[in-house]
């Protein structure tokens, strides 16, 4: 039971990091603006691991790899936490690889997690409340993902279908993703 407990805070806890370094690499991404509340925190959040990164991976244009490279530490430590605490072992030198594979499939699993709460919680703040302060960073974030959906869409009047189709979008491909980390790893 102490076991569970324990992979379970690790998992929220990982979970919610990874997002945030994510959010911050995608945020740079859509140059949302530095002085932004929600950029402001990401980034109070995730300082400590990016800024001694960049110092090693600079920046390049829209690409911020100092925040990606971390979300893939982040990641890699997430699973070998995972392997202790399921196995009370270290995990052996032959399975490091398949954990640094691993570790790409992670990042990649947590990003769609974050693309489908953002574009859930924009689409229920647009129902409820459309000029919500949180509203402007929500679009902004999603307006590269939804407007390839929304240039093949057909109009249909009033009623924007793009947020259900990135949703459902998301989550075959976080199938996909699960299918392929099962097949190569086990995970």
């Amino acid at each position: 039971m102490f076991g569970d407990i324990l992979r379970f805070l690790l998992e929220v806890a990982f979970t919610l990091f990874g997002a945030a370094l994510i959010a911050r690499a995608w945020m740079q991404a859509v140059r949302l603006h530095p002085f932004n509340p929600f950029a402001q925190a990401i980034h109070q959040v995730t300082n400590w691991l990016v800024l001694p990164l960049r110092k090693a991976v600079p920046s390049g244009g829209t690409a911020d790899w100092a925040s990606l490279l971390a979300a893939w530490l982040t990641a890699l430590a997430y699973l070998l936490l995972m392997w202790m605490s399921s196995t009370s072992t270290l995990i052996p030198f032959q399975l490091l690889p398949m954990a640094l594979g691993a570790a790409v499939l992670t990042v990649a699993k947590w990003t769609l997690n974050l693309v489908v709460w953002i574009t859930l919680i924009q689409a229920i703040l647009s129902w409820v409340n459309p000029l919500a302060p949180m509203m402007p960073v929500l679009q902004t974030l999603t307006a590269p993902l939804l407007a390839p959906i929304r240039r093949i869409m057909p109009n249909m009047g009033g009623i924007d279908l793009s947020p259900l189709v990135l949703l459902i979008l998301a989550q075959v491909a976080m199938m996909v993703l699960g299918r392929i980390g099962y097949g190569l790893f086990g995970v």
